[in-house]
């Protein structure tokens, strides 16, 4: 069964995570938990709601839900915002795409 969802990260946080590891996020220290939108459409607008004024380049990682050891679950009323409490596994990361981005900073359709 696959359960895709989406991960938002720097660039820089990407490529300077290490590759044979699984992969862990600021907000997983911090917050306890890895923050994931559900659809390409409320990513967007939850990268342009949290980051629009961030400069750094970002990408999109595609997440299967179904395909990581560590516990998930959508605590918010619309359902569309999966918290994972741990690492995500590095085969459970289907996809990495750039995040686009117009003049103004703001986050453009990815898929």
């Amino acid at each position: 069964m696959t359960r895709l969802t989406y991960h938002l990260t720097p660039l820089e946080w990407w490529d300077g995570a290490p590759a044979d590891q699984p992969l862990g996020a600021p907000s997983l220290e911090a917050e306890g938990f890895i923050h994931c939108t559900d659809g390409a459409a409320a990513m967007v607008a939850t990268a342009n709601r949290h980051y629009r004024d961030d400069p750094r380049p970002f990408v999109v990682l595609t997440v299967d839900l179904d395909g990581i050891a560590s516990r998930w679950r959508v605590d918010d009323p619309s359902g569309i915002y999966p918290h994972v409490f741990g690492a995500i596994d590095r085969a459970a990361i289907v996809g990495v795409v750039p995040a686009p981005r117009d003049p103004d900073g703001r986050f453009l359709p990815f898929d």
